[in-house]
């Protein structure tokens, strides 16, 4: 439903699907926020979709929220952005420039690690959108192939992988002379001093906890040696 509202036009978006936990309201919008953060999952979501969305939503001056009364009960979403009367709109179109191509941009080779389908493609989206080179996998086998015939410089490794999880990933790309200096960035919802330790073991250069600042993951990315 779309309908005015002041200065602003209001969005209404509502399903009937499974619903919001309470505890995960507040920070329903973080970047890699989930439902599911079992080491080993087969399902989940709400990883980087959202965050896009509201990145997007305050891009144009506007406002997201979600609204839930457990789970089971549905969602609700709510977006506001302000009206922009038609004058302002003709002499901005008319103002507007071009955005800088792509290759004059810091771009990178990233591949991208998850076996969450759903938030592989959303960070993949994103990365694309910040001119990077994108490729990804959903299991630690497919990285490892995919690996060998990219060549990364960047890697945004899941830890909970089925199978090979993104420890044993990562020591086996370290063993690559190909991968030998390649950023690895492990990305997990494990944070505690022994999970840390395992990522040095394994060869990681850093180690994200989940939800990563999108500011954060950009920086590091920057700052990564040519």
């Amino acid at each position: 439903m779309v309908e005015p509202e002041g200065d602003d036009v209001v969005f209404r978006v509502r399903d009937n699907g499974s619903g919001i936990a309470p505890e995960l309201l507040a920070g329903i919008f973080d970047l890699f926020t989930q439902v599911d953060r079992s080491l080993d999952r087969s399902q989940g979501g709400l990883g980087i979709g959202l965050t896009l969305v509201r990145r997007i939503v305050e891009m144009h001056d506007g406002s997201v929220q979600a609204f839930s009364q457990g789970e089971g009960t549905g969602c609700d979403f709510v977006v506001r952005l302000p009206r922009v009367p038609a004058a302002l709109i003709e002499t901005s179109s008319a103002e507007a420039q071009p955005p800088p191509p792509v290759g004059e941009r810091s771009s990178r080779r990233v591949l991208v690690v998850d076996d969450n389908i759903d938030v592989a493609e959303s960070l993949t989206l994103v990365l694309q959108l910040h001119g990077h080179e994108v490729r990804m996998a959903n299991n630690g086998l497919a990285a490892l192939e995919l690996a060998a015939e990219f060549n990364p410089e960047i890697v945004l490794l899941d830890i909970g992988l089925p199978g090979l999880n993104g420890f044993e990933v990562a020591k086996k790309m370290r063993e690559s002379s190909l991968l030998a200096k390649t950023l690895l960035i492990a990305i997990s919802g494990y944070g505690q001093d022994a999970e840390m330790q395992k990522s040095r073991e394994a060869g990681f250069d850093h180690h994200l906890i989940k939800p990563v600042a999108p500011a954060v993951l950009m920086q590091l990315l920057a700052e990564a040696p040519v």
